[in-house]
This record gives C-alpha cells, structure tokens and sequence, in this order.
C-alpha cells in the first residue's frame, strides 16, 4: 500500500519472530515505522526499540491496552510493536471492539521465520533443561546413548510400520537426543567441546564435499554414478585421515545387530575388491546365517529388514492366534 493510498488513521500491528535477529526488518516494516504518527509498544524491554530508536523513530512505551490503542488508531496512524509472542490476546480485544465501529487494522509481519527456524527454539529449550532439570543436568554421553538407539529403532519401526502420521515424532525424539548429545558436549573444558552449530557444520561440509556433482562442476550419468564417486571421496577422507594404512572396513561399528553388521561388512569387503573366498564358510550356524546374510547382498536386499519383516508376519500371525484361541 503507497502512502498517497493509506489511510490516515488506522491500526498495524507490527509482529516479529524471535527467531531473526531484532532490526532484520521487511522494507515495508520499516516504511511503517517511518511513516506513523505514533509507534508503541508494551515493554521497555522490547528487542526492536534500540533499533526503531536508532533509525530515528521514536517508541512510546505504554500498557497493551485494547481500548486505549483503538482510540489512538481513530486519531492516527499507530503502529503497535506486538510482543514476540505475538499478543494475540490483546489482538482479539481489539478484533472485538472494531467489529461494531470499524477501524482499519493491519496486521503487518515484519520478519517471517526460515526453515529450520524452529531448531533454535530445540537448541533454547535444551539449554534450559540442561540447567534446571535434575535428570538432564545429570545425564552423559554414556548414559544416553541407549536412547538414541531406542528412539532411531523406534523410526525404523515408523517407517516399516507405514505409520508416517507418527514419523514426525519420532524424528523429533531422534533430533532431540542430537541437541542433547550436543548440549552435553559444549560443557567440556578438555578441548573436545563442539556445539550442535559445529555438529551441523561437520555434516553440511560433508554434504557439500561429497556431492560435487551439485556443489561443484562434476557431471554423473546417473545414481549409480553418485554413489561411486561417493564412496570413493569417503575413501580419500579416510586416507587424508590415516594414512595408507587405512582399511576399507574402517569406521563400520561393530555394537550394531549381527545382520546388519554382516551385510555391512561384506559391503565394504566387496567395493575394496575382496575375493569371495575371503568369506567363512561351513555348515555351522553363524557360517551359514554369515551365507544367507551374503545371498540378500547379491539380491539387493537388506537382511536385517527382510528378517524383520518375516518377523512381523510372525508377530501377527501368533496375535490372531490368540485371538482365535480367546474365541473358543
């Protein structure tokens, strides 16, 4: 709206997300502040008045109060510096009192939050609980770490399940064990402290170095291509880190399920060119789960997954027994 078009009284309330640095105004945030009669706001504690103040408009600070703003707004242009939790109560006082005698009100949003944005509030939150709550305040590397593996089977069930109304829940349990770990870790005076920031720079460094065909001027065919040039980029990382005497089968950890670990391993064993030989053989047990895990490989299935799944089809076929079996 141009000021030749705006009214000459009228009400906006100008709301901000605590989220975005105070002062990262939109343009037309500010040619409101610049062009009202009057700006207000409820506190003088509120994070845009050093700024407002700084570019030359001056805030009065007053109490939130519906009848008093709407009185102003009939005799001016009033812009209402809403507080960052965004005064909806006040909002609705106001909605009710213009309905029976009309008055422009605008609500003008002067800052929108960006993706991710909510993160902050995850990193804000933990920080608290870190320091106020006895059971966080206790916890360690080592005691949470069966959470995280609780919380990521819990995901893999989501998925396995087809539950993906409860897969942003549990994404968010997994997120948050991340924020804790990181949390938990910024506390350490002994040199290895690093802060979620540093856990999220670690990742976007990796990403980045490792898609050049997006980040850079690498031209792939195709999947297959990208996974390739993938494996061959993490192979470099773990010889830069190293040295030549580094294995392929460096880095896989050894506490995950047997399958898993088994299929990792072979994977692994195969990229670097091992010979099948290599593989143990025999008609005991482990030689031939070791055997079946290695013949989901060559089919390009997941063994933990495809065992998982006959698993699930036995759990339901034993609960309609029973079910069957409560009938009789």
């Amino acid at each position: 709206m141009s000021a030749e078009s705006r009214p000459a009284t009228g009400l906006v309330m100008l709301a901000t997300t605590h989220r975005v640095a105070p002062g990262l105004l939109s343009w037309r945030a500010w040619e409101a502040l610049r062009s009202a009669d009057r700006v207000l706001a409820g506190s003088a504690e509120h994070p845009l008045l050093p700024y407002a103040r700084d570019a030359g408009v001056p805030v009065e600070v007053t109490e939130p109060d519906a009848r008093r703003l709407v009185e102003a707004a009939r005799g001016g242009r009033v812009v209402w510096l809403a507080a960052p939790d965004g005064d909806e109560p006040l909002m609705r006082a106001i909605g009710e009192l213009v309905v029976a005698d009309p008055l422009d009100v605008e609500v003008l949003h002067g800052s929108y939050d960006l993706p991710g944005a909510r993160v902050l509030d995850l990193v804000s939150v933990m920080d608290r609980l870190r320091r106020e709550c006895p059971w966080d305040a206790k916890q360690t590397h080592a005691t949470l770490v069966r959470y995280l593996i609780e919380e990521a089977y819990e995901v893999a069930e989501t998925v396995e399940e087809g539950d993906y109304g409860a897969l942003r829940e549990e994404l968010g349990d997994v997120l948050m064990q991340v924020a804790f770990h990181s949390v938990v870790a910024s506390e350490r005076t002994d040199g290895t402290a690093f802060t979620i920031d540093d856990v999220a720079a670690g990742i976007v460094d990796k990403l980045v170095r490792r898609h050049p065909h997006v980040f850079a001027d690498v031209t792939v065919s195709g999947a297959d291509e990208v996974n390739a040039n993938w494996e061959a980029i993490k192979e470099a990382e773990r010889v830069a880190k190293s040295g030549e005497d580094v294995s392929a089968l460096d880095g896989v950890p050894l506490g995950q399920p047997a399958l898993s670990l088994a299929a990792q391993l072979q994977r692994r064993a195969a990229r670097a060119g091992a010979p099948d030989e290599l593989r143990p053989t025999g008609d005991g047990l482990a030689e031939r789960l070791f055997a079946l895990v290695g013949e989901a490989q060559d089919a390009g299935l997941d063994p933990e997954a495809e065992l998982r799944a006959i698993s699930r089809v036995f759990r339901d076929r034993v609960r309609s027994w029973e079910r069957e079996r409560r009938r009789r």
